[in-house]
């Protein structure tokens, strides 16, 4: 990977699933670099950038949850319960990675769907409009399941991923927390899509691994109370990915569409 990325910058954008993605690919290749000073990483606001001065390669994050502006755009607080993009308005970061000033637009409310296929295409536009194909490769993944839900699964009504330490063994399964409705806007729009993206669909695999998440084990953004340490299924976090694990995953089949397309 390291010799492949050899004079160029590859960069993730999204949210922290996409975070957790970056810095399971930074983990697989810094230990590889065992010269301290030939390595780095910085982040400065919604950017993180891992340089290997040897290969004059960049591995960047950029902090974009929904790639529109949107009330979650600080990397740090950012935890709403009523999420609001504004359209047109990817320039505001796409000028991070390529663009322009975007002037502001009218908010309205809409359902989960049509912000997904408004996001979706403004980022077809943008990149169209913004990136040559013959020198840069586009990649979208798709949603990352969640296990919050044991009975799913079959498990303990009321119960979540917290102690499960086995894959679900059923290949037809699909969680409820994963919307099929997502994953048809995606495939709609792919369809129409002028400009060369390649789908990364890490959604049917990442729901096996019901016993793959943080857990009670994550950060904690605030102390725990007495009744949440009492009750660790009340404070579990059935959302993120242990590292190293399912998104190192991820990482090869990103690497396997990268360089053997």
């Amino acid at each position: 990977m390291l010799e492949s990325l050899r004079g160029k910058r590859m960069m993730y954008v999204g949210d922290s699933l996409n975070r957790g993605q970056y810095v399971s690919m930074v983990c697989l290749v810094h230990r590889l670099i065992p010269n301290e000073s030939a390595k780095s990483m910085e982040t400065t606001g919604s950017l993180t950038v891992f340089t290997a001065a040897d290969y004059n390669a960049t591995i960047e994050f950029y902090w974009a949850p929904f790639l529109l502006e949107s009330n979650s755009d600080d990397a740090v607080i950012h935890r709403v319960s009523d999420r609001i993009v504004r359209r047109g308005s990817i320039n505001k970061h796409g000028r991070h990675w390529k663009g322009a000033d975007d002037e502001a637009k009218e908010i309205v409310e809409v359902s989960t769907e049509d912000a997904y296929r408004m996001a979706m295409r403004s980022m077809m536009r943008w990149a169209r409009k913004n990136m040559d194909p013959r020198r840069t490769r586009v990649f979208f993944t798709s949603m990352s399941p969640t296990h919050a839900k044991s009975g799913d699964w079959g498990g303990e009504p009321g119960k979540n991923c917290y102690n499960e330490t086995t894959p679900i063994n059923n290949a037809t399964y699909w969680g409820s927390d994963s919307r099929r409705s997502i994953m048809q806007v995606i495939g709609e729009e792919f369809g129409k899509s002028k400009y060369p993206v390649t789908f990364l669909n890490i959604t049917q695999l990442s729901n096996y691994r019901k016993d793959a998440h943080t857990s009670i084990y994550k950060k904690q953004w605030s102390p725990l109370t007495a009744e949440q340490l009492a009750n660790p299924v009340s404070y579990a976090d059935c959302t993120h990915w242990c590292l190293p694990g399912l998104q190192d995953t991820w990482n090869e089949l990103l690497f396997a569409k990268l360089f053997y397309p």
